[in-house]
């Protein structure tokens, strides 16, 4: 057999005999009968438990609005999601000299002007202001959260008008999935804050898929409400061009009705954990860093035997994107280490360490990518300068018969084991 497997922004290609094979593991074809456009206006048009957008502007008297839009790591189709909300608001009444866009930034690196054009287009960037959330700097304190967190965001989302959020949504590692809540914690939060809320990952119902009782995401649905989310736009792709799914309203309630649509159509069963995963993040942006490529070992861990290996394909352009991420990553002698200091130092990008540990307790992992040798090493996995190279890892340590599933689109592909060995 032979698969294409996304790299970077090119795709290597993978020949395997069908006898290794257990499974490519791929959500099922969706009908896309329905144009994306459509499937948008259909949103808009029947928000999920609110008004309309211009029934809240209205009620509200809203005289300015707040756009919260992903950053570069998350590629949302802007191109087809803005155009139409920023009309309504416009005919609404609201002029575009007071539409902001605010990028939810995190603790990620900021955008630059290129990003910005990259992403939202020429017109948009030539038309509205678009700002860049700073999680150390214009922020205020809303009060505290019912676990003692004290809530505080950016200033200008905090006294919008009409505060708006915008999001895809897909698998998450540890908040279960993305979009809805996110935009807010951690998207426009402060840093103590984002790192409380991250440190909770350590609990176990804080995983991937789980959106029921888990307590990050529970604590990021709280934020959302108390900040006075009025009304989000969320979708789910089948790549930076399709929306497959939309929905508007509600900032919990829209959000759950795309999860049940991932849910339906993203995680998928398996008959048995295999000995070796070949795991690719989906191509750029999902591997433009390590930072972001360690969501792909999530999915890939589910699939892969206690003592197995996980063959990694994450061409990390930018380096691994974040300065404590490579600080912890650099300091530790162990994967021990790094555990260790998650819990008696949290630092926030510490918690990706902390991530990969986590799946190097189960698993060897043998990345292919462009970091150099020494830095794959300081990340306890093993260098392999082509896919070639990293089957010749995994077959010797696990013969040449081993069982092998794929996962091409691993960051956002969900496991279900039906029948483990």
């Amino acid at each position: 057999m032979i698969i294409k497997m996304a790299y970077g922004k090119e795709k290597m290609e993978i020949k395997i005999s069908d006898s290794h094979i257990l499974q490519v593991v791929e959500p099922p074809p969706i009908s896309t009968a329905v144009e994306s456009r459509e499937v948008l206006k259909k949103a808009l048009e029947n928000p999920v438990s609110t008004k309309t957008l211009p029934e809240i502007i209205y009620e509200k008297k809203a005289a300015n609005a707040v756009i919260i839009v992903n950053d570069i790591t998350r590629p949302t189709p802007y191109h087809l999601i803005l155009p139409p909300l920023l009309k309504e608001l416009e005919d609404a009444g609201i002029p575009a000299e007071n539409i902001m866009l605010l990028v939810a930034l995190g603790i990620h690196r900021p955008h630059t002007q290129e990003d910005n054009r990259m992403i939202f287009g020429d017109a948009i960037c030539n038309k509205y202001r678009i700002e860049n959330h700073n999680c150390d700097e214009n922020l205020v304190s809303l009060g505290h959260l019912s676990n003692g967190m004290e809530l505080v965001i950016n200033q200008n989302a905090a006294e919008a008008d009409l505060l708006i959020t915008t999001g895809l949504v897909n698998l998450h590692y540890f908040a279960g999935y993305s979009g809805g809540r996110k935009s807010i914690l951690p998207g426009v939060a402060g840093r103590t804050l984002i790192e409380s809320n991250h440190k909770m990952m350590s609990d176990e119902r804080a995983c991937l898929g789980n959106y029921s009782s888990n307590p990050v995401s529970d604590i990021m649905v709280e934020a959302a409400r108390k900040v006075g989310v009025d009304y989000i736009v969320n979708v789910v792709t089948a790549g930076k061009d399709e929306i497959l799914f939309a929905a508007a309203g509600d900032v919990y309630e829209a959000w759950l009705s795309c999860v049940k649509y991932c849910e339906k159509h993203n995680v998928v069963p398996i008959k048995q954990a295999a000995d070796i995963v070949i795991a690719s993040c989906g191509g750029y942006p999902k591997d433009i860093n390590m930072y972001q490529a360690q969501k792909a070992l999530d999915s890939a861990s589910l699939a892969v035997k206690e003592g197995g290996t996980i063959i990694l394909l994450a061409e990390c352009s930018e380096g691994l994107g974040e300065e404590t991420f490579e600080e912890w990553i650099r300091q530790a002698l162990t994967p021990e280490d790094i555990v260790k200091r998650f819990y008696n130092n949290f630092e926030l990008g510490g918690h990706k360490a902390y991530a990969i540990c986590r799946t190097l307790s189960k698993t060897d992992i043998v990345l292919v990518s462009s970091l150099s040798q020494s830095v794959v090493a300081d990340m306890f996995m093993q260098y392999a300068e082509s896919l070639d190279e990293a089957l010749r890892i995994a077959y010797k340590k696990h013969g040449y018969n081993p069982s092998i599933i794929i996962l091409p689109e691993a960051s956002k592909t969900g496991i279900k084991v039906t029948n483990l060995e």
